[in-house]
C-alpha cells in the first residue's frame, strides 16, 4: 500500500523539531529508508575505535628461561600444547575483529592488549585469518614481570602512524625486588591528528592497594609530563587497572573524573565511571562485577566541536559468544581455563572500547 501524500516529508519535519534529531550525529553516514527511497543526513563523520583487551595469558608453547612460564608449556600443569595455543589465537583474534563493528569493520583502529608473553604471540595474533586483512602493526617492549607478561599496542597501519614510543618502569620505594608490567606510551598520528596512548596493566589486588597507587602515580606523572610540554595534548589512558573507576587510585591519584561537565583542564575524564555505577562490568568475581578495564581521555578529546577527533561513546564488548552459558560461572566471561581445566573460551575479561568522531 503506498504511503499517504507528503508522509515522508512530515516524518522528517517531526524528527527535525524533536530532540531525536541528535541521531544525525551518528558516526557514519546514515540513511532513513521509506518505501525504497534513501534520505542521507548532511553531516558525515569519520570514526576511530580505540579499545583495550586483557588476553588472559596469551603464551606460546616455547620455554623462556628468563621468565616463569612453566605452567604454559606442553609439559606444564596447563598442558599448553600447540593445539590449545591455536584455539586461543583463533578465539582472541575473532573477538578482536568484531570490537567496534557498529561503525568500524575488521577490528579497532587501535587496541591496547595485556597478558601477552612476547613479540612472537603478537605476530601470531595479528597474522591470524581474522586480523590479517586489517593490516595491523604493533608496539611492544619486554617488561620485568616475573611471569613474563607484557602490554602492547596493535594498530591499523593505514589509519595510525607511530611517531615515538617509550616504556616506563614501575618502581616502589619499599621493595627493591618488585617487578611488574611497564607502562607503554605511544605517540602517533591518528588520521593526521597527534594523539598519545598510555597502555597499562597495574599490579594485581593480591599485592595490596599501595602498589596500584604507585602505578596510578606513574600514569599521572606520564600525563603531567605530556601536558607540561603540550597543554592541549589528546591523551588516552587505557588498561586493566585492577581497580574500579570509583577507587581512589583512579579517581583521586590518576585524577580521572566521572563528571563530564566538571572536568578541569589537566584532569582526565573517565566514561567508565557511570557505566560502573550502572552495574556494568568487564569481569566478574564471586558474583560481583568489576570494571577494571578502562579507557580514560584528556579534556581536549571532549566537546561539541567535531572538526577534530572528539570522544563519542564508551562501551563494554560483552556479546553473548564471550559469555559462559552454563554451570557455576554462568554469565561470567567465558575464559580459557576454569578450576584448573581447559574449557577453550576467550578471556576472563571483556574488551572495552570507545569511539572518537570528527566531521569528514
Amino acid at each position: 500500500m503506498p504511503f499517504p501524500k507528503n508522509f515522508i516529508e512530515n516524518i522528517l519535519k517531526m524528527i527535525t523539531k524533536s530532540k531525536l534529531f541528535i541521531i544525525s550525529l551518528v558516526c557514519i553516514q546514515l540513511y532513513f529508508n521509506f518505501s525504497g527511497i534513501a534520505f542521507a543526513q548532511n553531516k558525515i563523520f569519520k570514526v576511530a575505535c580505540i579499545a583495550f583487551y586483557n588476553q588472559e595469558n596469551l603464551y606460546d608453547t616455547i620455554d623462556d628461561p628468563n621468565v616463569d612460564d612453566a605452567e604454559f608449556l606442553p609439559s606444564g600443569p596447563n598442558q599448553w600444547t600447540s593445539e590449545r595455543y591455536a584455539i586461543k589465537l583463533k578465539h582472541m583474534s575473532e573477538a578482536i575483529s568484531q570490537v567496534g563493528d557498529e561503525y568500524v569493520k575488521g577490528g579497532p583502529t587501535l587496541m591496547g592488549i595485556s597478558e601477552i608473553e612476547n613479540e612472537r604471540v603478537i605476530v601470531d595474533l595479528i597474522n591470524s585469518p581474522a586480523l590479517k586483512p586489517g593490516g595491523y602493526e604493533f608496539v611492544h617492549y619486554d617488561s620485568p614481570d616475573r611471569r613474563g607478561v607484557d602490554v602492547a599496542l596493535i594498530y591499523k597501519k593505514k589509519d595510525f602512524q607511530v611517531l615515538s614510543s617509550h616504556s616506563h618502569r614501575l618502581k616502589v620505594s619499599w621493595r627493591t625486588d618488585f617487578k611488574s608490567r611497564d607502562q607503554l606510551v605511544v605517540c602517533g598520528l591518528l588520521d593526521g591528528e597527534k594523539i598519545y596512548v598510555v597502555v597499562n596493566h597495574w599490579p594485581s589486588r593480591g599485592n595490596g592497594a599501595e602498589y596500584r597507587a604507585a602505578a596510578a602515580s606513574l600514569s599521572r606523572a606520564i600525563c603531567d609530563s605530556i601536558q607540561n610540554f603540550e597543554p592541549k595534548a589528546k591523551i588516552v589512558v587505557m588498561g586493566d587497572l585492577n581497580d574500579d573507576p570509583t577507587d581512589p587510585s583512579v579517581y583521586k591519584i590518576l585524577d580521572a573524573s566521572g563528571d563530564l561537565k566538571a572536568v578541569k583542564e589537566t584532569q582526565l575524564y573517565n566514561p567508565m565511571y557511570k557505566m560502573f555505577k550502572d552495574g556494568i562490568g568487564s569481569l566478574a568475581y564471586r558474583d560481583s562485577w568489576n570494571l577494571f578495564d578502562q579507557i580514560i581521555v584528556s579534556k581536549p578529546l571532549l566537546g561539541e566541536d567535531k572538526t577534530t577527533f572528539k570522544f563519542f561513546k564508551a562501551k563494554v564488548f560483552n556479546r553473548q559468544f564471550l559469555v559462559t552459558t552454563e554451570g557455576q560461572f554462568k554469565g561470567y566471561p567465558w575464559r580459557t581455563f576454569a578450576s584448573g581445566s581447559f574449557i577453550g573460551g576467550y578471556s576472563d575479561h571483556f574488551p572495552v572500547y570507545i569511539f572518537l568522531v570528527k566531521e569528514k
